[in-house]
């Protein structure tokens, strides 16, 4: 069987804006996000950096508008915190509408909204990463089963 490519970690999340000062202002002030330096492509942008990962802000203006409805199971970003009533409390102060839904089976309370593009964002209080269920690899080595 072939080997999966050697990748070490998440690097960074590229995210197309036609809002860039908006989304910039987002990254920093609602979720904590730093600016670093960019090289000077030829469009504008920005890359912010925080919790180890680049979030980085390409302006398009061809991306799409936000939609207003906040979805559960649209593709986002989680990002884990330990106090979830605090995170609601500061999304409410910067006038941010957010969307709960209690997860069944783990009992997360999750906490879904939009950045500036309707980018959505998951906030959560997660435990532990469940175990690794079995590859196929070691499936197909496994013993046969007698009865």
């Amino acid at each position: 069987m072939t080997k999966p490519l050697p990748i070490k970690h998440v690097h960074h999340i590229a995210r197309t804006t036609r809002r860039l000062e908006a989304s910039r202002r987002f990254y920093r002030e609602v979720l904590g996000f730093r600016e670093i330096q960019r090289p000077a492509f030829s469009f504008r942008g920005a890359w912010l950096y925080n919790y180890g990962v680049q979030i980085h802000l390409i302006e398009d203006p061809r991306a799409p508008d936000p939609q207003e409805e906040i979805s559960t199971r649209a593709d986002h970003l989680a990002l884990h915190v330990d106090d979830i009533e605090e995170a609601k409390r500061v999304l409410r102060e910067h006038g941010i509408p957010y969307r709960e839904n209690l997860q069944r089976g783990t009992g997360v309370l999750q906490v879904f909204f939009q950045d500036p593009d309707g980018h959505h964002i998951e906030l959560g209080t997660y435990g532990p990463t469940p175990p690794y269920i079995q590859t196929l690899e070691s499936e197909n080595s496994a013993e046969p089963e007698t009865q």
